[in-house]
């Protein structure tokens, strides 16, 4: 299978005071058209930096992304602007990351009209099929963020991540704040969503339980690198990593997203 994505020896240093810190050191991996990769690990061990990078908003200081055969990195003003659609992402909080007093509509709209993907006339019935797509009733386009629940609100970010219509969504702790029967939901919506449209994801977490639900590769994530890289299901039953056996010994347990979709 080709990669859609292929990350190759990706460096980044910070500055912390008189000190420097490597949040990234030398980060590889690829994903396939369709296929899950989680990139997993605690908290500060450089995932959010990764989903930084790739999303353009901060330049790494030594490496390569291709994506869909495009290098990435090099892209600039329209080119640039061309590929936005087809890499698309999805936050842990929808609050902080869109304007809470903003309506759903309005944030539908946004997408579907800076990319014209539909005009004026059509932006309502496209926005009442994207909250239909993600299990939301049209009726909500009226409501504001803030009014909204929080597993609602994150299946409005996954409307609007796919209103774009793209190849590979970067899914930053995405289920990390949602209780455990609401975040079974998003994993089962982005399942589902995956298998009829052919979505690639990198799936960032730190909880192997909601990475076991859905990924089909994990990288193993500490310091700013991969210490492991390997199928989902043979990294979480034998992890090969001291980072990975701990993780894998504070999950709690949660069904495959083959379970939860029967």
């Amino acid at each position: 299978m080709s990669a859609l994505l292929e990350v190759d020896g990706l460096s980044k240093r910070y500055r912390r005071g008189d000190r420097d810190f490597a949040a990234l050191d030398g980060v590889s991996f690829s994903i396939a058209a369709g296929e899950t990769l989680a990139l997993v690990g605690p908290s500060g061990s450089g995932k959010s930096t990764v989903a930084r990078i790739l999303l353009r908003l901060v330049e790494p200081d030594a490496g390569s992304v291709r994506f869909a055969g495009e290098d990435l990195l090099v892209l600039r003003g329209a080119a640039l602007r061309a590929v936005r659609p087809k890499l698309q992402m999805v936050f842990q909080d929808p609050l902080a990351a869109f304007n809470p007093r903003a309506t759903v509509a309005r944030l539908l709209d946004d997408p579907l009209r800076i990319h014209g993907i539909a005009d004026r006339a059509t932006r309502p019935k496209a926005i009442a099929a994207l909250l239909e797509r993600v299990g939301l009733s049209a009726e909500l386009a009226s409501r504001r963020v803030h009014e909204i629940s929080g597993g609602q609100r994150q299946r409005v970010a996954i409307a609007r991540a796919i209103a774009t219509r793209p190849r590979l969504i970067v899914l930053d702790e995405a289920v990390a704040s949602l209780d455990v029967l609401v975040r079974g939901d998003i994993l089962r919506l982005l399942g589902e969503l995956q298998a009829e449209e052919g979505i690639a994801y990198l799936f960032i977490s730190h909880d192997l339980g909601a990475v076991r639900a859905i990924a089909h590769r994990i990288a193993i994530m500490d310091g700013g690198r991969i210490v492991e890289q390997g199928e989902a299901k043979a990294v979480i039953a034998a992890p090969a990593s001291a980072t990975g056996r701990a993780l894998v010994a504070a999950t709690p347990e949660l069904p495959t997203i083959k379970e939860t979709v029967s």
